[in-house]
């Protein structure tokens, strides 16, 4: 009985190698066909060979196993190098059936049937060699990281760091979205230095009791908040717009106020990234025409999902009866056409000024060409009265506009974070493009002009100043993502005032803010050509002198958990139109790469001022981008087909468009991303060279993969990075639950702590009443990436002692 035991299981192996080489080759003659690699075809063959050599019980069957497996790893060599996941996406399957080959299950069989003979022997000799290879290659791959770009910055000069003026922010409080108006995540305080971050821990946990989920929910419901620091208070939003107060030291809770959201709303996404402050002592210096009010000497600023900005009393969070005409709030669908509750609102924090608020706004996504008008609006800090619209579709209206007029449908809007220079006299907004986002043949000059640009506004009359485009007719929802960071570089031996533009397919450009001049070097270069029926793409597009664009993707760059989905990616790659960055989109289908998850999002990057670096984290995904023709626009196509409905139209539709799209990440049948990894980096750079002096992959897939193994891959990060006068850069966004904290010269992982959610949003740090820095992160999760829902606010400090 063992003996016929043995022989059936070298049948059935030699049955399942058969199959195993069936479901590799008949594809693999396709991928032929296609322009694609030949190793599926002869390894199907290799594992048919082998398969049929063990049902007929061949012990030569070991020696072409291992002329496979060598071939295998000697393949997986040249196409991938030292590198480990490429190696185990292409050699993983084989090695483990080798080893399997080994066991005595298998080789004794083959002796039983060839009594005396040494081939079994020499055979197990060949496959275990083989074996031996594939792991000292292995070994080798754990050992050198082929994605690593090592290297350190430059410290900072030695008493660099001057003293605030007597009117900025309090070194230990954080007063907007990016600490300041200039949007650098940079953070003066530096109690925590690498040599004691290691000793941070929890100082205190607050559950908001806000969670997604709730009837109506949009998928895309998100926590993405970064709270203000003001005296001893913090001030935050939650996704469904509540505000609260919280004592910052001991993280109680002081106030909490409900706008009451008004009505069902067609919300694609829902979110609330922040509120905005006015401090007294800006209200007190307002001119005489607006004077400062009585009953909120300042004023905390609440962006809402129905269209409104309510103004609050940071000291009791009640409304402020002297804004918006007694009503404590201004309604943003004033003058706005196509009236439709939830597509159009701000999801990011307003802009203070001394005298002004500067609100912008976001629409729904290639659902129609008749969509809200993306105007950027200024009105009194005090009163709430409109006293300057800028709408890119109209630029030199700047007046207020007319009572029963409308702005125009459907011009880029700006849904992220601008930022402001006062001493300049200017506002810069990052401006997003016209719907629908992949096809624009219908584009006016004005919107041609200003679209996916970063634009400088005159803060007195709302005209524009100067204009950058980073895309030139952007056909692939590369709007301007991030908040520009505003610092001053050392050009030439003297300080110039720059702003530092972060995009979604991986420039960095460096521009004199003042002028919008280049810094560094930007030249125009060739895009490949061939747009959609009635459109057209730009012949050239800008690159930066600092640039994370990724190299070209090809075959070889394909990536699977086996070789059947690295397979199916490849055949994929083939069939796709795609001729590198700026493919246009297509009704073939185009893969298109950076994606518009983008290599930078809404949480942009960190500045540091007296380094003069960029801490950046940028993200790789490819996506593909499918235009599907419409016959009207009245009907909803689904899957292919049409049928009518009265509700809101599922995204895409681009009714009014010659083109619905199909837009997906470009993924294997297991969902897993069909480029090979890292996903994601963190990294540094110089501002004044453009040299990026290190870069290491970030994040494990922990909370990514069936089995909660903390590979380390670098996954991808939505959500902005914090750096400190210590030296400390912090991060929490990336796809697993962990806050992080790097050397901001070197970029090494310095400590990390498990978070109880996702962590998609920007981590502020500031001084406690006790006088120690606290670093605070929300984590509450991402619907459309599917980290877990969560309501925390958590605040870490160092231990005593440390």
């Amino acid at each position: 009985m063992p003996a016929i035991s043995r022989l059936r299981s070298a049948f059935f192996t030699g049955l399942v190698l058969v199959l195993i080489g069936g479901l590799l080759a008949l594809p693999g003659i396709w991928l032929v066909v296609l322009g694609g690699s030949w190793y599926y075809l002869l390894a199907g063959l290799g594992f048919v060979l082998t398969g049929v050599l063990l049902i007929r019980y061949g012990p030569i069957a070991l020696w072409v196993y291992a002329l496979l497996l060598a071939g295998t790893l000697a393949w997986a060599l040249w196409e991938g190098g030292l590198d480990w996941w490429p190696l185990a996406a292409r050699g993983g399957v084989p090695f483990l059936i080798g080893l399997f080959l080994l066991t005595p299950l298998v080789a004794r069989a083959l002796q039983s049937e060839a009594p005396g003979q040494s081939g079994v022997r020499a055979g197990q000799w060949a496959l275990g060699a083989a074996l031996a290879l594939f792991f000292v290659a292995s070994v080798a791959t754990w050992l050198h990281d082929a994605n690593r770009v090592a290297g350190m910055l430059p410290l900072p000069p030695t008493g660099a760091s001057a003293a605030p003026p007597a009117d900025a922010v309090p070194p230990g409080d954080w007063h907007a979205y990016g600490r300041t108006g200039h949007g650098q995540r940079y953070s003066p305080l530096n109690q925590i230095t690498p040599d004691n971050v290691e000793n941070l821990g929890l100082a205190w946990q607050y559950r908001t009791g806000d969670m997604r989920g709730q009837p109506g929910d949009p998928e895309e419901t998100t926590f993405e908040v970064t709270p203000l620091k003001i005296g001893n208070r913090l001030f935050l939003c939650t996704p469904h717009q509540s505000v609260i107060a919280l004592d910052a030291t001991t993280g109680a809770e002081i106030w909490r106020f409900n706008p009451e959201i008004q009505g069902k709303l067609a919300l694609q996404h829902l979110t609330c990234r922040g509120l905005s402050y006015q401090p007294p002592a800006v209200a007190s210096t307002t001119a005489a025409t607006t004077a400062a009010p009585t009953d909120c000497p300042g004023k905390l600023f609440m962006p809402t999902s129905d269209g409104r900005v309510i103004a609050l009393n940071p000291d009791t969070g009640k409304t402020c009866p002297s804004f918006g005409g007694g009503k404590g709030q201004i309604d943003l669908w004033t003058g706005m056409p196509n009236h439709k509750p939830g597509a159009y609102y701000s999801t990011s924090p307003v802009v203070v000024t001394s005298k002004l608020i500067i609100v912008g706004g976001t629409v729904l996504d290639n659902v129609s060409t008749k969509e809200q008008s993306g105007v950027i609006r200024a009105y009194d800090i005090n009163t709430g009265a409109l006293v300057w619209n800028w709408d890119s579709a109209n630029p030199d209206a700047t007046a207020p506009l007319a009572a029963g007029q409308s702005y125009t449908p459907n011009s880029p809007n700006s849904w992220s974070i601008s930022s402001v220079d006062e001493a300049l006299g200017m506002v810069y907004v990052p401006l997003g493009n016209q719907p629908p986002d992949q096809w624009g043949g219908q584009r006016s000059p004005a919107v041609e002009t200003y679209s996916s640009s970063i634009v400088a506004l005159d803060l007195a009359t709302g005209k524009v100043r100067w204009n950058f485009q980073t895309v030139h007719h952007d056909l692939w929802d590369y709007d301007v993502p991030a908040q520009p960071s505003l610092l001053d570089l050392t050009v030439g031996g003297s300080r110039v005032p720059a702003l530092v533009q972060p995009t979604k397919q991986g420039e960095i450009f460096v521009l004199d803010r003042r002028t919008g001049t280049p810094l560094l070097p930007v030249v125009e270069t060739p895009a490949p050509q061939g747009a959609a029926q009635g459109d057209r793409t730009a012949p050239t597009q800008p690159n930066s002198a600092l640039s994370f664009n990724p190299p070209p993707l090809t075959e070889r760059d394909m990536w699977g958990a086996t070789l059947f989905d690295q397979l199916y990616c490849r055949i994929a790659f083939h069939r796709l139109r795609y001729e590198g960055r700026f493919t246009p989109p297509s009704t073939q289908g185009s893969l298109i790469y950076p994606g518009n998850f983008g290599v930078f999002n809404w949480g942009g990057v960190a500045v540091d001022p007296e380094r003069q670096m960029v801490f950046a984290t940028p993200t790789y995904l490819a996506f593909v981008s499918k235009l599907v023709p419409r016959t009207d626009d009245t009907s909803l196509l689904v899957q292919g087909k049409e049928r009518s409905e009265e509700s809101l139209p599922s995204l895409n539709e681009n009714f009014g468009a010659p083109f619905a799209v199909k837009l997906s990440a470009f993924v294997s049948p297991l969902g897993i991303p069909c480029q090979a990894p890292p996903w994601g980096y963190v990294a540094g750079a110089d501002l004044t060279t453009g040299a990026i002096a290190w870069q290491h992959k970030n994040g494990t897939v922990r909370d990514l993969a069936p089995v909660p193994l903390p590979f380390r891959m670098g996954v991808p990060n939505l959500g902005g990075p914090l750096t400190t006068a210590g030296g400390v850069a912090f991060l929490s966004g990336t796809l697993d639950y962990y806050l992080r904290a790097y050397d901001v010269n070197t970029g090494k992982e310095l400590w990390k702590s498990r978070l109880p959610a996702g962590g998609q949003a920007t981590p502020m740090t500031y001084t406690g009443a006790d006088g120690r820095q606290y670093v605070l992160v929300v984590a509450g999760g991402h619907g459309s990436l599917g980290t877990r829902a969560g309501d925390y606010v958590r605040a870490y400090v160092l231990t005593p002692g440390s």
